[in-house]
């Protein structure tokens, strides 16, 4: 694990927060492995209500299957960015998710606040749920 992701040694900024504004559904089986033919394209966004600046270095994905296993995703970056949020700004972007089945997202993104205090913000939870004809593409 990377060091700046252990939560029992960063705080939670409790005044930032993380919205899901979106999430599509996607079936592309000529595109996808097929294994994992179902797409959730997800589009976040991450404010920053707190009273201080942070860096955020990395993300931690705990994805919940419905047959039971959980799945631990960890790394460097979000997006390819490390982006530094005054009070008052935000971040969005968009990445996706391939799933067999119906699946719960949630985690926490990781960095450090203008004070060099490690610090992470809470992913909340979120449903990917494969619909019951999933031959369309819908939202």
């Amino acid at each position: 694990m990377l060091a700046f992701m252990d939560s029992a040694k960063s705080e939670e900024l409790k005044n930032a927060q993380v919205v899901l504004d979106k999430l599509i559904y996607q079936r592309d089986a000529g595109n996808l492995p097929p294994d994992r033919p179902h797409a959730f394209i997800y589009f976040l966004t991450i404010r920053n209500l707190s009273d201080r600046r942070f860096t955020l270095l990395g993300r931690k994905w705990i994805l919940d299957y419905a047959d039971g296993k959980t799945e631990v995703i960890e790394g460097d970056k979000i997006v390819g960015e490390t982006p530094t949020l005054a009070p008052g700004e935000e971040f969005s972007y968009n990445s996706y998710h391939v799933t067999a089945i119906n699946t719960i997202a949630r985690g926490s993104f990781h960095g450090v606040d203008e004070f060099d205090k490690l610090v992470y913000v809470k992913i909340p939870p979120f449903e990917m749920i494969i619909p019951e004809n999933p031959t369309a593409t819908a939202d």
